[in-house]
């Protein structure tokens, strides 16, 4: 039985790291490209809306995941990375330069330079001293978007149209923007992949283990935890860019410690330190959020307790669960 067990082992697992790594992301990117078609059956406004929120959301989920589950860097000012993205596109836009071949560069430009500014600085502190300064230059740019009366202050600031793309509105239409979305989206889980696979991941995820080791193997632990906060703050940039042109609106609120926390409980509830978690946390915070707020105005009464259920009774996350039950399955 013993040999049996030995000999099965081996499959299961490769039958197991097989669905993750190949099976599942394709089933989860099929869904979302077989969206649109499910819209001629239903509301399809509404629902390319709601899907497109869903994606914008899971491209600044997968950069936080980037850095909490593979990084053990947890960031509790992310959003304002978000925010900077869409205050790029605003800003330019109330100035007359609303194509996306301006936009989009400067977005992820200025934040960039944020993350880079902020991340010498944060990066040399650990543990909850890290959570708190992050937390510091989050406010620091919520505050100083409140200030902005020139650009609707603590109002925020309304966009005429989206962004032109070298002159043509093509992101006018809900369909060729939801595909936008989506392709963007598909790139960042692609070059997140790639990026956590890749020596530099590598060393980026051994210095989450070890530190010490990694320093004494000759690797500079702070310049590669540098790199890679500027390449999360430059994805949250990107969905910032995409929020601003999905609602036409940019406001503080973006970049709010509320929305950095929300961010950190897609990634929770997904399954840190799993790119597809952090889409699937992502999808069901956002429509349990939307099919809840359809009962009541109360919904965060509901809502509140669910997640903190969630985290005590599946620390895995939704994968973990699902993981746990394919196993049960497999033994029965």
């Amino acid at each position: 039985m013993a040999e049996v067990a030995a000999e099965r082992a081996p499959v299961v697992s490769s039958a197991t790291t097989a669905w993750r790594s190949y099976v599942l992301p394709l089933v989860i990117f099929a869904l979302f490209a077989a969206i649109p078609l499910l819209g001629q059956f239903t509301a399809e406004a509404y629902l390319l809306s709601l899907v497109t929120r869903v994606m914008i959301f899971a491209i600044a989920a997968l950069s936080l995941d980037l850095l909490v589950g593979y990084g053990a860097l947890v960031s509790f000012g992310h959003a304002a990375f978000m925010g900077i993205g869409a205050y790029a596109v605003g800003i330019l836009a109330s100035h007359g330069f609303g194509d996306a071949l301006v936009a989009l560069p400067v977005a992820l430009a200025a934040s960039a330079l944020f993350a880079w500014l902020t991340g010498i600085v944060s990066l040399r502190t650990k543990g909850v001293y890290f959570i708190m300064i992050t937390l510091a230059f989050g406010q620091m740019a919520f505050f100083t978007a409140s200030s902005l009366a020139p650009y609707g202050g603590d109002d925020g600031l309304t966009l005429q149209s989206r962004s032109t793309v070298a002159g043509f509105d093509l992101l006018a239409n809900d369909r060729v923007f939801y595909y936008v979305t989506f392709l963007c989206l598909v790139a960042i889980y692609l070059f997140c992949r790639a990026l956590v696979r890749s020596r530099f991941g590598r060393v980026f995820r051994g210095a989450r283990e070890n530190e010490t080791r990694m320093v004494t193997l000759g690797y500079d632990v702070y310049r590669y935890r540098l790199v890679a906060y500027v390449l999360a703050g430059m994805m949250a940039g990107l969905s910032g860019f995409l929020l601003a042109n999905a609602t036409n609106f940019v406001a503080p609120a973006y970049m709010s410690w509320q929305r950095s926390g929300e961010l950190l409980i897609m990634i929770i509830l997904g399954g840190i330190g799993s790119l597809n978690g952090a889409v699937i946390g992502t999808a069901a915070f956002l429509l349990l959020e939307e099919w809840l707020a359809g009962f009541t105005e109360h919904w965060k009464m509901i809502f509140g307790p669910f997640l903190v259920l969630a985290v005590v009774f599946v620390p895995g996350g939704l994968l973990g669960l699902s993981r746990f039950i394919m196993r049960r399955l497999r033994r029965g």
